[in-house]
């Protein structure tokens, strides 16, 4: 009789790093001063500076992230300048 072969343990998943809930101002460039706050019951993302008082908001998904919000606020400005760009 043979023995029975041992089943080695799978190894330990990695974490996954945690992402930042506080971004630097597009408009007054003050680093850690925008703050992301998501609203699952009515599907609504906002993004606030402290300092200028600036803020975006945009609808999101069961899988939106802070960062997710902010990244949409930058691409927004990005658009509009290059719409004034465009138009002057």
């Amino acid at each position: 009789m043979g023995k029975r072969k041992a089943k080695t343990k799978p190894p330990p998943k990695k974490r996954m790093d945690k992402l930042d809930t506080v971004f630097s101002c597009p408009f007054c460039n003050h680093g850690s001063s925008v703050e992301c706050r998501i609203d699952m019951k009515n599907l609504i993302g906002e993004a606030s500076c402290r300092i200028c008082q600036e803020s975006f908001s945009t609808t999101i998904t069961a899988l939106s992230e802070p960062i997710d919000i902010y990244s949409e606020w930058i691409d927004e400005c990005e658009l509009v300048n290059n719409l004034e760009d465009d138009g002057a």
